[in-house]
């Protein structure tokens, strides 16, 4: 049997159930008849009611628990999250990330939109000292 149920989201327009956790555990139902005839095509469920945004994060936390590291999806929902105007304290707070990791994963969707909003020190600027004169140096011929 299933240890965990499927975790989904109702969407009312659709009318339909979207997986947010366990689409594996779905589809080995579905690809095995042995399974799907044991489970009489049934599989526990779990139905949330939050935000796109609640959603991703959510995702993030199943697949954490369970040990499960993706570094490029990871980045692709920092990054949606992002563009869905969730600030980097939010990501922070909601998916357990600390703000170098945050950083990182922004780093590799290579997207400077990411760093739109954020405000940089200005740079610093070498001080130009005094032209001194250059040492006389006797010619190595001795002339």
């Amino acid at each position: 049997g299933y240890t965990m149920p499927i975790v989904c989201y109702y969407d009312k327009d659709e009318d339909l159930y979207i997986i947010v956790d366990g689409f594996h555990r779905y589809r080995i139902m579905l690809e095995n008849q042995d399974i799907y005839d044991r489970e009489q095509g049934m599989l526990p469920v779990s139905v949330i009611n939050k935000s796109l945004d609640q959603r991703m994060a959510s995702t993030i936390r199943h697949n954490r628990a369970r040990g499960n590291h993706d570094v490029d999806l990871m980045s692709n929902i920092v990054k949606e999250l992002h563009e869905l105007g969730r600030s980097d304290a939010w990501i922070s707070r909601h998916l357990g990330m600390d703000k170098d990791e945050i950083l990182r994963l922004k780093q590799i969707t290579g997207l400077a939109a990411l760093f739109k909003d954020v405000n940089f020190g200005q740079a610093w600027q070498p001080v130009e000292e005094e032209d001194e004169e250059e040492p006389a140096f006797p010619a190595p011929w001795g002339a």
